[in-house]
C-alpha cells in the first residue's frame, strides 16, 4: 500500500511540474518557453522581410495628420520599398496590428508616451494606425506646449504625448538650464494613466549648440559636464525610483521604448565610405556587422533588470538598426534642405515598435 502511494505521489507531482513547465514566463520583454515543445522566443530577434506589396496599416490618404518632417512621401521620397519590409522574429510569429480589437480593449483607457521626439514619432504613429481603422469616427488632437491629447470620442480612448527629453527635471535658474539628474518633480503628470511608454537617452549626448543644459546637478555636485553615459544612468536610475514609488503595476502598465538608432554613420553598419542614410533604399539582412548603441542599451537593460516592479523593455534598438532606410534623410520637407538619420518616415519603422507594443498589451 505504501508503494502505491508513493507511485501516486509521484505522478501527481510529475503531472503539476508538466503543467507548469507549459506555461510562459516573461521578463523585461522576453518570452522564455520553459517547456521542452516550444523553442524560447524573443519578439525583438529576427530579420525584416521583403515582400512585394507593401505592408502598410495607414497611408498618407488615411491619415490626414502626419507631421510634416515624417512624411517622407509627400516631402518627395521617390522609391517605396521601405514600405515593404515586415518585421519576423526568429522563433515566433509576431500577431499583425489589429486596430478594432485594440480599441475594444482599450475602451477608455488613457494611454501616455513620455519622451523626447522618438515618442512624437511612435506616438503619432500609433494614431495613425488607430485612426485608418475608423475613419469615419470622429476624433480630436489638441496640442498644448509639451502635451498633445489625440482622442476618439466614440471609444473613450486617449492617446496622449507628454514631451520629456530627459525625464528628469530640466529647469530654469539663474545661472542657466540645470538638469537635475536626481529629480523629477514633473513626474505628477504621469500618474493614474493605465498605460506609460518611456523613452530617452537622444539628447544627452548632445554638447554645444545642440546642448540642452549649462549645468549637471547630481544632488550633492553642481557640474559644468561629465560622463554622459554615466549621467543617462544617473536619471535612469532617478526615473526607475519614481516608477518603484508612484506605479501600482495592478493599475498601470509600464513599458520602456528602447534606444533608437540614428544611421549618420556607415561603419555603424559595415558601409565604412558611408557618410548617413542619405540614399539607402534597404534593410540589412543580418546584424553581424552592427555596432553603436551598445553602451545606453546595456545600461537600460542593467537598470530595468534591477527594478522590483515589472517594467517591459520594447528592445528595438538592433531589429530598428538594421533599417538605415527607413529615416527621412533628405526628405525632411520638401526642398530637401536637411538630413535626418534620427526620426523615421512614417508610414514606416515606428508601425512595427506599435506592433511589438500591441502583442505584448494582449499577451501580458
Amino acid at each position: 500500500m505504501g508503494f502505491i502511494r508513493f507511485h501516486l505521489l509521484i505522478n501527481a507531482i510529475f503531472a503539476i511540474l508538466t503543467l507548469l513547465t507549459s506555461f510562459t514566463h516573461q521578463a523585461n520583454g522576453e518570452y522564455y518557453y520553459l517547456n521542452k515543445v516550444e523553442p524560447r522566443c524573443n519578439l525583438f530577434k529576427g530579420s525584416w522581410v521583403f515582400q512585394n506589396h507593401s505592408y502598410l496599416f495607414y497611408d498618407n490618404s488615411s491619415c490626414p495628420f502626419i507631421t510634416k518632417e515624417f512624411n517622407c512621401e509627400s516631402n518627395g521620397r521617390p522609391d517605396h520599398l521601405y514600405l515593404h519590409y515586415r518585421w519576423r522574429p526568429h522563433a515566433c510569429s509576431l500577431p499583425r496590428f489589429n486596430g478594432h480589437d485594440f480599441l475594444r480593449r482599450f475602451r477608455g483607457k488613457r494611454i501616455m508616451f513620455v519622451g523626447d521626439s522618438l515618442s512624437y514619432n511612435q506616438w503619432q504613429s500609433l494614431t495613425c494606425m488607430l485612426h485608418a481603422k475608423v475613419p469615419h469616427s470622429p476624433y480630436s488632437l489638441v496640442r498644448n506646449g509639451s502635451l498633445s491629447t489625440f482622442t476618439i470620442p466614440h471609444y473613450g480612448i486617449s492617446i496622449m504625448l507628454s514631451r520629456n527629453a530627459f525625464l528628469v527635471d530640466l529647469v530654469h535658474e539663474k545661472a542657466g538650464r540645470v538638469l537635475k539628474v536626481n529629480s523629477i518633480k514633473g513626474g505628477d503628470a504621469w500618474k493614474g494613466f493605465d498605460t506609460l511608454i518611456f523613452n530617452t537617452w537622444h539628447w544627452w549626448g548632445y554638447k554645444g549648440a545642440l546642448q540642452q543644459w549649462k549645468y549637471l546637478d547630481t544632488g550633492n555636485r553642481i557640474l559644468r559636464d561629465m560622463n554622459r553615459l554615466e549621467a543617462f544612468k544617473m536619471g535612469l536610475k532617478t526615473w526607475a525610483r519614481w516608477v518603484e514609488s508612484n506605479i501600482d503595476p495592478s493599475k498601470t502598465k509600464v513599458f520602456f521604448q528602447g534606444i533608437s538608432p540614428s544611421h549618420y554613420r556607415g561603419s555603424e553598419w559595415g558601409g565604412s565610405n558611408v557618410k548617413n542614410c542619405g540614399g539607402q533604399t534597404h534593410a540589412l539582412k543580418d546584424s553581424h556587422n552592427l555596432t553603436g548603441f551598445s553602451e545606453p542599451r546595456g545600461v537600460v537593460r542593467r537598470v530595468l533588470k534591477k527594478m522590483k516592479k515589472p517594467v517591459y523593455l520594447l528592445d528595438i534598438t538592433m531589429l530598428s538598426q538594421l533599417r538605415r532606410d527607413g529615416h527621412p534623410s533628405y526628405y525632411t520637407d520638401g526642398a530637401r534642405s536637411g538630413m535626418d538619420c534620427t526620426h523615421w518616415c512614417l508610414a514606416g519603422v515606428p508601425d512595427t515598435w506599435n506592433q511589438l507594443l500591441y502583442a505584448a498589451l494582449i499577451q501580458k
